[in-house]
């Protein structure tokens, strides 16, 4: 089957649930990708498992893309083993509330992968049971993955240039921002801040001291410098001072 009749055929199985069929990527890469409402997503996921066209047996991946004021997309792709075919299952939740049937019971290997969308993205999918943290430690707060997330690595060391919209080519014309619990630049620990993270010098509980510069012996001028002999010369250069002789034995004692 082709990526429109795959998409087409899940359209009239999911009748009268309002859903759209399109095609992902180009080429041998394409996908049919079918939107679905987000009540209509476990049935999405049975009907293309169930169906003898289909037989969509194999659970490739689940995950989500932050579409900031529209929500969230939850997508999933699902392949068969038999017909060498795939489909891309998507739906959308609201930002607000988002939440989503889960679907561990029709594909048990789908656990994993709801339980670090809902760490990385903070949905929630019913009926799942065990949304415990996966990736990330139990006192961690916020969802990384989430576009409003701050990154720290941008509180601890500003990035030079321009990489946002509307920055300056010299340098970063963006304010520096702070996410919840992130301490100040100041508060890091016994590591000296680093200039220009929103505030030069080192923080108040002081830094590692640095180590001190080793004196180097002053290099004389070169008008100084004997010259280099050359191939077969002997070197030139004042007379070497041999050791004065020390008095053997029998001349100590005699």
């Amino acid at each position: 089957m082709t990526p429109d009749e795959i998409g087409q055929r899940l359209l009239a199985l999911l009748a009268p649930v309002e859903a759209t069929a399109s095609v992902s990527g180009g080429q041998r890469h394409a996908r049919a990708t079918v939107d679905v409402p987000a009540t209509g997503w476990r049935d999405a996921v049975r009907a293309a498992r169930d169906d003898a066209e289909l037989r969509c047996d194999f659970f490739d991946w689940l995950s989500a893309v932050d579409e900031l004021a529209e929500g969230f997309d939850v997508v999933a792709h699902l392949w068969s083993t038999r017909h060498r075919h795939g489909v891309l299952l998507r739906t959308r939740v609201p930002r607000e509330a988002p939440v989503v049937a889960s679907v561990v019971d029709l594909f048990p290997g789908a656990a994993w992968h709801e339980r670090e969308t809902h760490e990385m993205f903070g949905v929630a999918f019913d009926g799942h049971g065990e949304l415990r943290p996966l990736l990330l430690p139990p006192e961690f707060e916020g969802h990384p993955l989430r576009k409003e997330f701050v990154l720290a690595s941008r509180v601890a060391k500003p990035w030079p240039g321009a990489k946002e919209p509307g920055e300056s080519e010299a340098g970063g014309g963006r304010r520096p921002m702070r996410p919840p619990g992130v301490p100040a630049p100041g508060e890091w620990g016994t590591t000296p801040t680093p200039a220009g993270a929103a505030g030069a010098g080192e923080g108040p509980r002081g830094g590692t001291p640095a180590r001190p510069a080793r004196e180097r012996p002053a290099r004389p001028a070169p008008a100084a410098r004997p010259p280099r002999p050359l191939p077969g010369e002997r070197p030139t250069g004042p007379p070497r001072q041999e050791p004065a002789a020390q008095p053997g034995p029998e001349e100590e004692s005699g």
